[in-house]
């Protein structure tokens, strides 16, 4: 089964794309996140999404 989030450490080695990058996608709405507690939690099918567009 796929996870449904990523860290962002873990949203990075998918991707190949660094911090900077990352947070701007997810400022720009283009990753979708979820917050719990202190930790910022990439879901999985923004980033399907995101790649599939690309």
């Amino acid at each position: 089964m796929e996870p449904l989030t990523l860290t962002i450490d873990d949203a990075k080695k998918v991707t190949g794309l660094g911090h900077t990058k990352i947070y701007e996608l997810i400022g720009q709405g283009k990753l979708d996140t979820v917050k719990i507690g202190r930790r910022t939690l990439v879901k999985t099918a923004s980033i399907r999404a995101l790649l599939e567009a690309a």
